[in-house]
């Protein structure tokens, strides 16, 4: 069952555009920097666009935190919410359970696939920011040592071998992925909810804008460090030298809780629930 959903899944074109989508932005946000005197010079600015700008291998960086906040949340948010929801509306979910599968099984086979294409869409981002950023900007060789020769810098302005680059620029696409499970958990169980995708997705955009307003809020401090969005923007810290471990680990803890709970419950309810189409 489960390579029937991953098949269904990555047939779709709907699937493919909406990765497609997603990685438009960033190389229009790299082409602006090139054409326009927008972009500081090297050295100069923020140290996140200065760190790009002087090596094109840390634009996979710059390109997930182009689409995280917004666009990447959301596509997860379309395909997790369709996953069940979508399933009903189109009438075939009652033909699904009528298999010796059962519910759990059907669920597992949708969370697998939901999570593929978060693994998926997120990869394709990377390589694509990869791609664009050695080739628009200056791209340090892999091979060398250090800074000044075929390195880079960390934000904190320290040497780091493309090894180091390599590594970490890994380790944070592997954050990112971890964080968006987070909104396909919300998604799937939303969908587990409703027969209609539509309002499936709406709700985990609801919960995810609502998070993200909260954190502005200094009268929801107390609360800040256990919403879903609190630590999306972590993975920047695997580019410090030391790597700042504190939000990235609290942000691996947070996303593993919020997956957990809502997966229990999406089973919890589809499992119960009376299914009518």
């Amino acid at each position: 069952m489960i390579l029937v959903e991953l098949r269904k899944m990555f047939r779709r074109p709907r699937t493919w555009a909406t990765i497609a989508v997603l990685n438009a932005l960033p190389i229009l946000v790299a082409v602006l920097l090139v054409l326009t005197d927008l972009a500081p010079r090297p050295g100069e600015g923020p140290p996140f666009l200065s760190a790009v700008l002087s090596n094109g291998t840390l634009y996979p960086l710059a390109a997930l935190a182009i689409v995280l906040p917004l666009f990447l949340p959301i596509a997860v948010a379309v395909i997790a919410g369709d996953s069940i929801a979508g399933e009903a509306q189109a009438g075939t979910l009652r033909y699904l359970l009528t298999r010796p599968a059962g519910r759990t099984r059907l669920l597992v086979a949708k969370l697998v696939a939901v999570m593929l294409f978060v693994v998926v869409a997120v990869l394709v981002v990377a390589v694509v920011g990869y791609v664009v950023g050695t080739t628009m900007f200056h791209a340090q060789p892999i091979g060398g040592t250090v800074i000044g020769g075929t390195g880079g810098t960390s934000f904190s302005g320290t040497s780091l071998t493309p090894q180091d680059i390599t590594n970490r620029t890994l380790m944070g696409i592997g954050y990112v992925a971890v964080s968006m499970l987070g909104v396909a958990a919300f998604g799937l169980f939303f969908s587990t909810l409703t027969e209609s995708p539509l309002g499936a997705t709406m709700g985990v955009l609801a919960v995810l804008v609502s998070s993200s307003l909260l954190f502005t809020l200094d009268a929801a401090s107390p609360i800040a460090p256990y919403l879903p969005t609190r630590y999306w923007l972590s993975f920047v810290d695997f580019f410090r030298d030391p790597i700042q471990w504190r939000d990235i680990t609290r942000g691996l803890s947070l996303q593993a809780v919020y997956v957990g709970v809502l997966l229990t419950a999406a089973w919890a309810n589809f499992t119960t629930k009376d299914v009518t189409s």
